[in-house]
């Protein structure tokens, strides 16, 4: 989902709990990370929950898996993700 859609939709929400929501639905749409994945290399430091980003694909482009163990953080993640996913590197 591209940054300008999740911002278009947002914006249709009009109560805090309906945002709280949307982002929280965004972050189900990552999708899980291999727990394989879920080590000390790709692990989010300073976060208060556990956060795992993953580079993937060739140089030329941006491409990350990415999980958390909190959902709203998750959502948050995804938002961040959307900003540069599939993006040229």
């Amino acid at each position: 989902m591209s940054l300008a859609s999740i911002q278009s939709d947002f914006a249709l929400l009009d109560d805090w709990e309906d945002r709280y929501r949307y982002v929280i639905e965004l972050g189900r749409e990552l999708g899980p990370l291999p727990e394989a994945l879920k080590s000390e290399p790709t692990r989010v430091r300073g976060c208060s929950a556990q956060v795992w980003v993953y580079p993937t694909g060739g140089g030329a482009k941006l491409h990350f898996l990415a999980d958390s163990n909190a959902a709203i953080t998750k959502g948050i993640v995804a938002l961040v993700i959307a900003a540069v996913q599939d993006r040229p590197a």
